[in-house]
């Protein structure tokens, strides 16, 4: 888990971290900012964009091996720690947060919503 903050960015609480079971990704809305995926490996969490960038599919809903979530609908795959595609037809990469754990909390360094 990163705990460097980007620019611009600000610490939003996600979800509790035993909503997210080891070797799952769950699905979280968040107010002001597109749904985000959680995926928990080996006790270390990794936050997503939840959309899969070659489609509109829930990443959340894909299935996780290792480090890596394969999209529901065509299989492409990415690294949720890099966020990197990794296996076609996903060319392109998802967006990674940077995330914290404190206190049993799973935070996401997010940027503010444009004004």
């Amino acid at each position: 888990m990163s705990s460097e903050l980007a620019p611009n960015s600000q610490w939003v609480r996600v979800c509790n971290a035993d909503e997210v079971f080891e070797g799952i990704g769950v699905r979280f809305e968040l107010s002001e900012h597109s749904p985000v995926a959680v995926f928990n490996v080996q006790g270390q969490f990794y936050i997503t964009d939840d959309r899969c960038s070659h489609g509109d599919a829930s990443l959340a809903d894909g299935w996780l091996e290792g480090d890596q979530i394969e999209c529901p609908f065509h299989q492409g795959r990415f690294c949720v720690r890099t966020g990197e595609a990794t296996a076609q037809p996903a060319d392109r990469p998802i967006r990674v947060y940077p995330c914290k754990l404190e206190n049993g909390q799973v935070f996401a360094a997010l940027s503010p919503p444009a004004t």
